[in-house]
């Protein structure tokens, strides 16, 4: 049987919390990834099988609040954003909790202030290992309300025994981001680590491995993305693929395949498991599930796509580059960015920046507009709740909310 969080109420939504659960009713094993369609006449949803919280922000969240409870009198801080969803963390910031770092880990208060006695949140993501010294320096427990995310520990933990066993850690990740952070710090531990950001750089790491590129090459190409001491020419023999848990599977796994048969090609198939090691297992099953239900439902159909999620948010981001490859999409943070029927502000992923869009949505009286909509890991039901009935309130004659739902009820 599943775990079941205890959410704060207010998360949860009455229209997609509902269709969410009657799926999961109706699909135990999750092997249907067909869309869920939500036909309100003249506008119809076509809602991803999976999205939204998985089962590490469920239990960052549950974590969180009930530090809130136990400790009325004492003084809670979050190393910082525990996901990455403005929604979330400002409802935190709310209830007193108060932030000691950026998404970057710029400092926003002195780990001077803190005291034994304070409560300190470590984020989903996880923290490095200098964080954790210098906070116990100062007495202070990071045990009793640690959020990371069980997969990401688990990716701790696999890249603690493949560096035990004189393997390099490579890291499919964005070097900066706080998981990725996290995920080197423990693993420079106990192993070499480089960090690869994407399918060209592991094609670069390739040429280094099998000879074809110098370690000039490797420290020009991979410029502060490996551990101090880090020697290409010794440290690239034997190695292992783990990855940043919300990048996309497929690229880690393409990765992972395009350096095994680099390694073959150099050492042979006999002596293939003495230099890569299986780190299949590492691979995030949520991260997976939102992924394959997103390609499912691009498959489905749809005149545009709205996903919604944290700017910040590296597994949405992953979402809107699958989508957008497809059908005009539009990456959203909440319904306040739905300013009319005519015009929509969000984030553009190649530049980075916020824009706004006039004519995005398609409203032709004599056929219904389809909306692809999903949302990433960390992002709560109602706010999809709330995009959909702002959207349904810009079409004329749209059956009620009951009237749609009769199917899952």
């Amino acid at each position: 049987m599943p775990r079941t969080f205890n959410l704060p109420h207010f998360y949860h939504s009455p229209i997609i919390s509902v269709v969410k659960q009657a799926r999961r009713d109706t699909d135990v094993r999750k092997r249907d990834l067909a869309p869920t369609l939500l036909d309100f006449g003249p506008v119809r949803f076509k809602i991803a099988r999976h999205f939204g919280f998985c089962y590490g922000v469920e239990n960052a969240i549950e974590i969180a609040y009930q530090a809130l409870a136990e400790n009325p009198n004492k003084r809670i801080f979050l190393l910082s954003e525990i996901i990455h969803n403005p929604r979330v963390n400002e409802n935190l910031k709310q209830r007193g909790v108060r932030f000691l770092m950026d998404t970057a880990g710029t400092p926003l208060l002195p780990f001077d202030i803190l005291m034994p006695n304070d409560v300190v949140i470590v984020p989903a993501f996880g923290t490095t290992l200098e964080i954790e010294k210098a906070l116990k320096a100062r007495g202070v427990t990071l045990t009793a309300y640690n959020t990371t995310c069980p997969f990401v520990e688990k990716v701790w933990r696999r890249s603690e025994e493949i560096g035990n066993q004189d393997y390099t850690v490579v890291i499919h990740g964005k070097r900066y981001h706080e998981e990725t952070r996290a995920t080197f710090s423990h693993a420079q531990a106990s192993a070499p680590v480089v960090v690869v950001r994407d399918f060209e750089e592991a094609r670069d790491l390739a040429k280094v491995i099998s000879g074809e590129a110098d370690t000039e090459f490797f420290f020009e190409k991979f410029a502060d993305r490996f551990s101090p001491g880090f020697d290409p020419a010794v440290h690239l023999k034997r190695i292992g693929v783990v990855n940043q848990t919300t990048m996309l599977a497929t690229e880690t796994e393409a990765i992972a395949n395009l350096l095994r048969d680099t390694i073959r090609t150099v050492y042979g198939e006999v002596e293939m498991s003495s230099h890569f090691a299986d780190t299949r297992d590492t691979l995030c099953y949520a991260t997976k599930e939102n992924q394959d239900a997103t390609l499912a439902l691009i498959a489905d159909g749809g005149d545009i796509a709205v996903v919604v999620g944290g700017y910040n948010s590296s597994n949405t981001s992953h979402l809107v580059e699958l989508c957008q490859q497809h059908l005009p999409t539009y990456f959203i943070r909440d319904a306040d960015e739905l300013l009319s029927p005519t015009c929509i502000r969000h984030l553009e992923l190649e530049t980075k920046h916020v824009q706004t869009t006039e004519d995005w949505l398609l409203r032709d009286p004599k056929t219904p507009t389809d909306i692809v909509l999903t949302a990433g890991a960390s992002c709560p039901d109602v706010l999809l709740d709330e995009v959909l009935q702002k959207i349904v309130g810009w079409f004329p004659d749209t059956r009620s909310v009951e009237e749609v739902l009769e199917l899952f009820l």
